[in-house]
């Protein structure tokens, strides 16, 4: 029985009661994984002294860059860190932008979400805003909180629709999805501001945020989406769609790269 693609998990720097360090994963990225695309995931540590990329690019067959707490640091577009707009995570930052430009010009799968669509348009030159919500005419895509300031308890609030993204027609996204209307989840603060070279924006939301890109000229999969789709795939026809699409080439990176390094082909 041939074995289930491997799709590499970034994890993100979290401490425990303020004193351990621990790389963590949301359990909803791995299910995603899983019981959607239908491989096996694998986190790993988002820090270069632990994860040599070269060798785990030699023992997966795809990454999900998934979304985290911390903002990507603003010395990476030039601009200036504030206190305000931490945490930041340095140590993924200098592992995840490699990563970027190192799976695309190797053809292999990639998925950024929230914060991972972040680093994909950094990674090509592109620049974010540490609070899209405090740019003229931009809602607060922040998630939902109490009137105390705490996280709103239940989950379906937190992760519900709030609004739509219109698709780029006959881009990547309408065409994988079949539409050119789709409503989503909001849970960002950090969103890009412009966007990196190679940067091709498939989605905007109604306030004019960028929801969904692509790299121009990848050989593979490398797709980004500013909402959490790894929330409800398993129901979410949207999401479902996504991680199938993302399955789907990641098996087809499986079988290429079985093959003789003369016969391989792109796409």
């Amino acid at each position: 029985m041939a074995r289930r693609a491997v799709v590499g998990v970034i994890g993100n720097a979290h401490l425990v009661e303020n004193r351990f360090a621990v790389q963590h994963v949301g359990e909803r990225n791995l299910r995603a994984v899983s019981e959607v695309a239908n491989a096996l995931p694998l986190m790993f540590a988002a820090c270069p002294e632990i994860t040599d990329l070269e060798e785990l690019l030699d023992i997966v067959d795809g990454i999900l860059l998934t979304g985290g707490r911390a903002n990507v640091h603003p010395t990476h577009f030039n601009a200036e860190p504030h206190p305000r707009h931490e945490p930041y995570d340095e140590a993924r930052d200098a592992l995840a932008l490699r990563l970027v430009r190192t799976c695309v010009e190797r053809g292999i799968p990639l998925l950024g979400i929230c914060r991972g669509l972040q680093e994909m348009n950094v990674a090509y030159g592109g620049s974010l805003h540490p609070e899209i919500r405090e740019l003229p005419g931009r809602i607060n895509h922040r998630m939902p909180r109490l009137e105390t300031g705490e996280i709103h308890p239940d989950a379906t609030v937190v992760f519900a629709d709030r609004h739509d993204v219109q698709l780029k027609p006959e881009g990547v996204f309408a065409k994988l999805l079949g539409r050119d209307l789709i409503r989503v989840n909001s849970l960002h603060g950090q969103g890009i501001l412009e966007p990196g070279g190679r940067i091709v924006i498939e989605g905007i939301a109604e306030d004019g945020t960028i929801e969904a890109i692509r790299i121009d000229g990848a050989p593979g999969f490398a797709l980004g989406v500013q909402w959490h789709a790894e929330y409800d795939p398993q129901h979410n026809p949207i999401n479902r769609e996504i991680f199938l699409a993302f399955g789907e080439a990641l098996r087809a990176y499986q079988i290429r790269r079985r093959q003789p390094t003369g016969l391989r082909k792109s796409g």
